[in-house]
């Protein structure tokens, strides 16, 4: 934002420098970024009429023109300007005078003819990159005036880096408010005088989008004159805010948006056919812009149209066929509040940015737009004429933003600030600053104004009253800890152990997107329906995870593509998943690993990474919270996992992860050529860990007896274990499964589990006979509920 001084002082006289001043808003929060001049370093210009022009004699561009600079004898000046012409007023540099980079004009001869000063483009004197021609200066301007009194040189430009939170400050109006508030001086606003209505005609308007636009002020102005100029003050204040002069039409309408904040439009209204109806574009509408650009609308841009085609892209930019020209006479003032989320992302979806949208986006006071049609129409017709109709103004009050009350306590400052403020000054501050106070109770009832969109909460309150007050006034010292130790589940096992554990192993923590690939996250969970950005990034990241494995398969791919062949990632953090309207966002943890099991070395041959190898890294990240004995892997059909090799993990019969390879076709499309394996496991889950319980040891030999099963191929060894263990047995101490054999000696169709069992009681020495029995038992349940018999 580009604030001119002289502007503000009209609004505030707060009476320090501009060093001063760029100080006291900075601290506030209104970070300022430079101080600059509004004009290049000149002096001795001043206003010159020219008397007459011809031709130079022996140059075809020159001209040589009589200038009278107001001292009573004019004087011979050859000038190359091509929009010189008799009677225009223009800047003139007498001989003497000191133009930008201490340039000191002297009497000079130009193709042999006197030259006795130099008539001025803008950019010779600094005031801007125009140097198509001279500047010309109002036909009333006094021949003679000093140029730098006239246009008020002596002003300096303050720029200021707004945070996105304050779009009230986009307007000399917001910066008034806040430097009235800071300096405690009177706030001197424009009151827009309404203009009266000299016809009664007007356009009928339709909210078809009422959230989206739910008022809608417009106003007919006929017989503006096409040939009138913008005066002087207002291209200057346009220039020193980085606008440029397109006519009065449309400078009008710059002019109130710079000054209140509200943007505003024009339309021709010979181009309207109809009344005018503010909608959702239908999918595949065409909309040429008023830079030439052509866009193609879909169902979530707003649109101002009439009853036959689209007239604009409601508040971002206006339409090339319905907007005003040089030969416009007849307009449609329109003056909007648009929704934030209606405007928000779909400039940058088009690739566009305005100042409009600028504004838009961030929130503009609903309370605007009827007081901006007056000031434009008011200014519109001091300088164009014109006759205008009624102000109209369309709403729907049930859409429009509505301001509650925040309870406020002002206790809380002191014990959130560390500093003692007044309650009355705590209270002016507040109304300084436009909110409605009503201090009968203790808690505070504080309503913020229309313009302050950011303050909806007590700590909001509180850190306006802080940057008030001056944060470099509140004290800096450190508060008084109390002592205190917070209460720790001992059978929760924190996620820095679980990650610990995954280094250990030789893993990689990753952090990627939550937004991924839709592609991607279809092949990865077909059967799940992902949440969609509705202005994506790119194509890449256009849907929330619903699985971690997405960005960690890409960033395997990445490491894999760049010769980096044992790759070992985990990652922890959230996935979304829809469930109707609302959104699930659960942590989990996930790892992907591929390549050799161990890196290159003399000791231990080279092989690549198998299931089992994963499901060790699994069990040692269950066994850090005492679940691998509670924890059941069970064959799992998944469409992102390899038929046959995939695997869910059940806690006490609750589904808490799941693990296995990478199903083929996934891997083919991610042109991923090795095996890869990935595990995910819900880490509300895998962190409830249990307690460690002392076990007394015996004084009594332990006994250990290997059985060799044969089961079918369809029994996993986790089944045969579980029915062992079911047998509840006391002085069963460990169930060992030290071999899996298949082939020879086997029945087709079968295996063998060669299991070792610890036998060891804590108050005798067991006996072989008492041995033989339990085994006996073993087998028989074995028998009974997995067919198990025992190897020849």
């Amino acid at each position: 934002m580009r604030i001119s001084n002289h502007w503000l002082g009209q609004w505030v006289d707060h009476g320090l420098s501009v060093e001063a001043l760029g100080h006291r808003l900075t601290m506030a929060g209104l970070e300022l970024d430079a101080i600059e001049p509004v004009g290049g370093s000149f002096s001795g210009v001043v206003v010159g009429r020219v008397l007459s022009v011809r031709p130079h004699p022996d140059a075809d561009k020159l001209r040589v023109c009589l200038v009278d600079d107001g001292s009573g004898e004019p004087v011979s000046v050859v000038c190359g300007a091509p929009n010189v012409r008799e009677g225009m007023r223009a800047p003139f540099a007498p001989v003497g005078a000191v133009l930008p980079n201490d340039f000191k004009l002297k009497k000079v001869k130009l193709r042999g003819v006197p030259s006795h000063g130099m008539l001025c483009s803008a950019r010779e004197l600094g005031l801007s990159e125009d140097h198509e021609g001279l500047m010309e200066l109002p036909e009333d301007a006094p021949v003679g005036a000093d140029l730098r009194g006239l246009l008020d040189l002596e002003d300096q430009v303050l720029e200021v880096d707004l945070t996105p939170n304050r779009a009230d400050c986009l307007s000399m109006a917001g910066v008034a408010r806040e430097v009235a508030a800071l300096t405690g001086r009177p706030l001197t606003p424009v009151d827009p005088v309404p203009v009266p209505a000299a016809s009664q005609e007007g356009v009928p308007v339709n909210l078809e989008a009422p959230a989206d636009c739910p008022r809608y002020a417009r106003r007919v102005i006929r017989g503006v004159d096409p040939q009138a100029q913008t005066p002087l003050w207002m291209r200057e204040r346009l220039r020193r805010a980085g606008v440029r002069s397109l006519g009065p039409l449309v400078d009008v309408t710059n002019y109130v948006m710079l000054e209140l904040g509200q943007p505003m439009h024009a339309f021709d209204l010979s181009a309207l056919s109809g009344g005018i109806v503010v909608r959702r574009a239908r999918p595949g509408e065409r909309l040429t812009l008023l830079d030439g650009q052509s866009l193609t609308l879909d169902g979530e841009d707003l649109v101002i149209a009439d009853q036959e085609k689209c007239l604009a892209l409601a508040g971002i930019m206006g339409g090339r066929d319905s907007g005003v020209g040089d030969d416009t006479r007849d307009l449609l003032l329109e003056s909007a509040h648009f929704s934030p989320t209606a405007i928000a992302g779909r400039a940058r979806y088009h690739g566009l940015h305005t100042d409009s949208s600028h504004r838009f986006e961030r929130g503009v006071d609903p309370d605007l737009p009827a007081r901006a049609l007056e000031r434009a129409t008011g200014l519109l017709c001091e300088i164009a004429g014109g006759t205008p109709g009624p102000a109209q103004v369309a709403e729907t009050p049930e859409h429009l933003p509505v301001r509650s009350g925040i309870p406020f306590r002002s206790a809380q400052v002191g014990r959130l600030l560390g500093v003692d403020i007044p309650e009355a000054e705590m209270r002016g501050i507040l109304e300084r600053l436009g909110c409605v106070v009503d201090a009968s109770q203790e808690a505070w009832q504080v309503t913020a104004p229309g313009y302050r969109f950011d303050l909806a909460i007590e700590a909001d309150l509180i850190e306006e009253i802080a940057r008030i007050h001056g944060y470099e006034r509140l004290p800096a010292q450190v508060p008084a800890m109390v002592p205190r130790i917070d209460w720790l589940d001992e059978a929760r096992v924190d996620l820095p152990r679980l990650r610990q554990v995954l280094t250990d192993l030789g893993y990689l923590e990753a952090v990627t997107f939550s937004f991924v690939d839709g592609e991607l996250e279809d092949r990865l969970a077909p059967g799940v329906e992902p949440l969609r950005l509705a202005n994506p990034l790119s194509s890449e990241m256009a849907v929330m995870r619903t699985t971690l494995w997405s960005g960690l398969l890409k960033a395997a791919r990445h490491n894999l593509n760049r010769q980096q062949e044992r790759v070992r990632l985990f990652e922890t953090g959230l996935r979304f998943i829809p469930q109707g309207d609302d959104l699930k966002q659960e942590k989990m943890l996930a790892g992907i690993l591929c390549g050799p099991l161990c890196p290159d070395q003399w000791a231990q041959e080279t092989r690549g990474v198998d299931f089992f190898d994963m499901k060790g890294d699994v069990e040692a990240v269950l066994a850090r919270a005492g679940l691998e004995s509670r924890v059941r892997w069970q064959a799992f059909e998944d469409p992102a996992l390899h038929p046959g090799q995939g695997a869910q993990l059940l806690l006490d019969g609750e589904a808490v992860g799941r693990a296995g390879a990478l199903n083929p076709e996934i891997a083919s499309a991610l042109d991923i050529e090795t095996p890869v394996y990935l595990f995910e496991l819900r880490l509300e889950a895998v962190t409830r860990g249990r307690i460690p319980r002392f076990r007394e040891q015996s004084r009594y030999p332990a006994i250990r007896r290997d059985l060799a099963l044969v089961v079918e191929d369809s029994i996993p060894a986790a089944r045969v274990l579980e029915v062992i263990h079911g047998l509840e047995l006391p002085v069963l101490q460990e169930v060992k499964l030290f071999d899996v054999y298949a082939g020879k000696g086997v029945p087709e169709g079968c295996k063998s589990l060669a299991l070792g069992l610890i036998l060891q009681d804590l108050s005798s020495t067991l006996t072989d006979e008492a041995v033989d029995r339990m085994i006996q038992d073993i087998v028989e349940r074995l028998q009974q509920e997995v067919g198990a018999t025992l190897r020849a």
